[in-house]
């Protein structure tokens, strides 16, 4: 047990002082600069669609082309803009988050898998 509980206090240590590190700090205000604003985007966009469904019944029912009405435009944009979204995500990580990560790792001794 004295094993454990001293182990457990220098991986706390450990852990405290890697929140400490202005590499980390860096990577959180980056992540947090990237998917708050997106999410809020997204939703709002979301919240839009929602609500241009329920009360702008004439507007959504707009022909475009054919049978396409804008309503069906903009729920498949829906899943557009989820996909975008997905890609700028992945993009952003792997150009900014991933290596501030694998440098974090170095700095702690750990290995990058």
């Amino acid at each position: 047990m004295d094993t454990f509980g001293a182990r457990h206090t220098s991986e706390a240590t450990r852990y405290v002082e890697i929140q400490a590190n202005p590499e980390f700090v860096e990577l959180r205000r980056r992540l947090r600069r990237f998917v708050f604003p997106m999410t809020a985007l997204f939703l709002v966009w979301y919240l839009t669609y929602v609500l241009l469904s329920a009360y702008a019944h004439a507007f959504m029912a707009q022909q475009v082309f054919g049978l396409v009405n804008l309503g069906l435009l903009l729920g498949l944009g829906q899943f557009v803009s989820t996909v975008l979204i997905t890609l700028a995500y992945n993009r952003f990580a792997r150009k900014r988050i991933d290596p501030q990560v694998a440098l974090i790792r170095r700095q702690a001794g750990v290995d990058a898998k």
